[in-house]
């Protein structure tokens, strides 16, 4: 009854870590103030960000950066915002919004970042739940004047003076300000209204409460983008943002001497492109063209005009450039930094071979990435994943029934323990949401392989279960996307009386593509197993897929339009 020494015997648990953090190169101050203060002694009279508007363009160095978030400090003491205040950032890209964040850090408040996509009802919630006590928005966003918004919400604001509130709905809200034109009746204060406020107020005590704090103190509050629920709130300490935006550098690998000049129309306000545009361009020294909204024509056209060299889009807004009456004229012989499987990458002016570090893994949770390769990493060794752990993160696969940590290669529910972990979902003390082992689980399904590499495989609620087996939507879709002709694809699963759901493409053709369900079923075949292929393939038209404003399709909606055309309908017919 000896002890099994066999290799073979021997069983591999579902669990890795990264190198400590201790290890990780090229971390600077992990603080908002200290990173600010950091990058502006290294870059000070470098351009950090450009902004064209109709009224000209505004151009800050490091330098002029820094400047203006003291002033907005400055103006959110005189306010009486503290240590852990909640100050609320509801802006589209543009300058103010970074001088707002920071600024709010530099005065030892917790900055807030609202979407400019949230409907009336959703905007009321985030202000309730959030709590904050100073709101800076921005007056016109696209489709929306978000002063006639709060107004309607709150028909007391300005009442008793510009910019102020006393109100039951919004116990803690008592002060807001506004980029843009004034309002008739003045109830609302200007941006320069606003920033007068703070004149009075000391620097020096601004510069010692920027420099008092903490690592472990609370920086900001994100939402997640509900994609299948309302937005959670996800407080983050300053240390964990802070090592991202260092990280990003490093993981894609940018220096000064790159003179990086970043597009981007996403919203600052989620957490992936607060990371990964402005961390990255901020860390090593670059310029940030900002476009406060995404729109294809003017998008191109700045990028030309900016010498943009490295551009960050989502998926449909890659397809959306490329599709753009400007695009053959427009010269971007300038991009450097695109992903060679990207449009832009194939633009007849743009050369040369560049891989993002697009292997990668994260959550608003951990303020982004938990596993990644390095940019330009070979294909041989990313293999398809999601990444390896990075330092400081340790990963574990359970099963998601008994809590068990699987074997090496089982799928099970993805968990994480990371240097970037939130404190804490709003309203929801850390421990209820972690195990008894301090980790995180994320509800996302997938599995590590025998060299520790993560490969992510959805959201466990949207794997689709088929006649007794499952099929992993990401699979289907990542087939689909190298279909010709189709612009966009989910794969959902719609519920079916004997096999449980059946496997649903929903496809947004390019236009004037053509295409039949039968030749995109044609294609599948030849790529994937048989009970993979889906039984249904519906067309849909761009406005008819709802997207997060971080570009995350709502697949509960769209599972539901895909039942509602199914109804009555025979299923496609398979070839072959």
């Amino acid at each position: 009854m000896g002890t099994e020494t066999n290799a073979e015997s021997v069983r591999t648990l579902s669990i890795v870590s990264g190198p400590p953090l201790s290890a990780e190169p090229g971390l600077g101050q992990l603080t908002l103030p200290g990173f600010l203060r950091e990058v502006t002694a290294l870059y000070g009279e470098r351009e950090a960000l450009v902004m064209r508007t109709a009224e000209g363009t505004t151009r800050w160095t490091y330098t002029e950066l820094w400047e203006r978030a003291v002033e907005v400090a400055r103006c959110l003491r005189a306010c009486g915002v503290g240590k852990d205040s909640r100050v609320g950032v509801l802006m589209t890209n543009r300058a103010e919004w970074i001088a707002a964040v920071f600024g709010t850090s530099l005065a030892g408040g917790v900055a807030v970042t609202l979407s400019t996509f949230s409907t009336p009802p959703e905007l009321e919630h985030l202000l309730q739940v959030s709590c904050v006590s100073v709101l800076l928005f921005e007056r016109r966003v696209p489709k929306k004047d978000l002063a006639a918004v709060l107004s309607e919400l709150e028909p007391e604001i300005g009442k008793a003076s510009p910019g102020t509130l006393r109100s039951a709905k919004f116990p803690f809200l008592r002060r807001l300000a506004m980029v843009g034109d004034a309002l008739p009746d003045e109830t609302i204060d200007t941006w320069d209204a606003f920033l007068a406020h703070g004149h009075e107020e000391s620097r020096e005590l601004v510069e010692a409460t920027a420099a008092a704090v903490r690592p472990s103190d609370a920086a900001v509050l994100f939402f997640s983008s509900g994609s299948t629920s309302r937005p959670k709130g996800v407080l983050s300490a300053h240390r964990g943002v802070a090592i991202q935006l260092w990280r990003f550098r490093r993981m894609y690998g940018f220096a000064p001497q790159d003179g990086i000049r970043c597009w981007t129309a996403n919203g600052f306000f989620w957490s992936g492109n607060f990371a990964m545009g402005l961390g990255t361009t901020f860390a090593s020294g670059g310029s940030l063209v900002l476009q406060s909204t995404f729109a294809a024509t003017e998008a191109l056209e700045l990028m030309q005009a900016e010498r943009v060299n490295f551009p960050l889009a989502w998926p449909h807004q890659w397809a959306q450039l490329e599709s753009a009456p400007n695009w053959s004229q427009v010269d971007l012989s300038s991009v450097r930094f695109a992903d060679s499987r990207t449009p832009i990458a194939q633009h007849p002016t743009v050369s040369g071979q560049w891989h993002e570090p697009g292997s990668a893994y994260g959550n608003t949770e951990t303020f982004t990435i938990t596993t990644c390769f390095p940019a330009n990493t070979p294909s041989e060794v990313t293999a398809g994943s999601s990444g390896e752990p990075l330092p400081g993160v340790v990963v574990k696969i359970i099963d998601p029934l008994t809590g068990d940590v699987v074997e090496r290669g089982e799928r099970g529910e993805i968990c994480v323990k990371s240097p970037t972990l939130m404190l804490s979902y709003l309203g929801t003390p850390l421990d209820e949401t972690l195990d008894a082992e301090g980790f995180f689980p994320t509800g996302d399904g997938g599995h590590l392989d025998a060299n520790g590499r993560l490969f992510w495989e959805g959201r466990l609620t949207d794997i689709i279960k088929t006649g007794g087996a499952n099929v992993s939507p990401l699979e289907v879709d990542d087939a689909l996307s190298a279909c010709p002709g189709v612009k966009v694809a989910r794969t959902v699963g719609v519920a079916h009386e004997t096999l449980g759901e059946v496997v649903t493409a929903c496809v947004v053709p390019r236009e004037g593509a053509g295409l039949e369900p039968g030749e995109i079923l044609a294609f599948l075949r030849e790529r994937l197993a048989s009970y993979k292929v889906p039984r249904h393939v519906l067309f849909f038209r761009d406005e008819e897929i709802t997207l997060t404003g971080s570009a995350k399709i709502k697949s509960s909606d769209l599972r539901e339009l895909a039942a509602v055309r199914l109804r009555g309908q025979p299923p496609t017919r398979r070839p072959g």
